[in-house]
């Protein structure tokens, strides 16, 4: 295909992936309150244990708040529901130009990363009504605690972003095994590092003062790099075979024999 053919292409499964996305965000725009009320549960049963309905609450603090909002949320879970739309166009402009084995690892790695991703998001969901209890309790008697809608639903959205990413982490040093990066030992020996980015995203995405989400949240990154670990050198281990198994049959090494 020519140059112009490739821009042509690109520019059709660009409109294709705007349309998804636009059709997307009118489905969302009904979505938004639903999960307004899911996210802000947590303060309602702050408010009802306190007995300060009117003095604990989430309030728009501009005339448009509430629209804005709506339209930020709106493009944030339309860009989610048209995802199998713009991940199949980018995927279908980019394969052609990929082996047979790359298709099969690029595969393998959204198999692993899609889920991965959304139990990160849903383990941020569980997390968060915590924090948010937590933090009320630092609220003096007698005051008042008013979250500002934008705000809140920032803090909502990127602690299940970082969850969500922190879970797909292993998944690229599974990729950069197989793409001959890193090795499993190598892997595995960094495992000091390792430990230290789970207790730090752990930290960032609870607070400091809730220590059993914190010891939560790191258990499972760590959990997932030793698998992440424990896959790659699995993946050496058939590869040295592999090779071991090609060297024979050319007869540069005899059976049983290293390599």
């Amino acid at each position: 295909m020519s140059l112009a053919g490739h821009l042509i292409e690109a520019r059709n499964r660009f409109l294709i992936c705007l349309a998804a996305i636009v059709i997307g965000m009118v489905i969302a725009y009904f979505l938004t309150d639903p999960f307004m009320d899911l996210i802000t549960r947590p303060v309602r049963e702050i408010a009802a244990a306190r007995g300060e309905e009117n003095k604990v609450e989430v309030m728009y603090t501009t005339i448009t708040g509430a629209f804005d909002l709506k339209l930020r949320m709106s493009f944030a879970i339309g860009l989610l529901l048209a995802a199998p739309v713009w991940i199949w166009q980018i995927w279908a402009f980019i394969m052609p130009g990929l082996s047979r084995k790359e298709i099969r690892y690029s595969v393998g790695f959204a198999a692993a990363a899609i889920p991965l991703f959304f139990a990160g998001v849903t383990t941020g969901l569980l997390v968060m009504p915590n924090i948010v209890k937590l933090m009320a309790e630092f609220v003096p008697e007698g005051t008042s605690a008013f979250y500002d809608a934008r705000t809140y639903y920032d803090f909502a959205l990127k602690l299940m972003l970082i969850v969500g990413v922190a879970y797909v982490l292993p998944v690229f040093l599974v990729a950069l095994n197989l793409a001959g990066v890193m090795s499993g030992k190598a892997i595995m020996k960094s495992w000091r590092i390792a430990v230290v980015v789970a207790v730090t995203v752990a930290a960032i995405a609870t607070p400091p003062s809730d220590i059993v989400s914190t010891l939560l949240l790191t258990g499972i990154l760590i959990v997932l790099f030793l698998a992440a670990a424990t896959l790659s050198m699995l993946f050496d281990r058939r590869r040295a075979k592999r090779e071991q198994a090609t060297l024979v049959e050319s007869g540069l090494v005899e059976d049983g024999s290293p390599a």
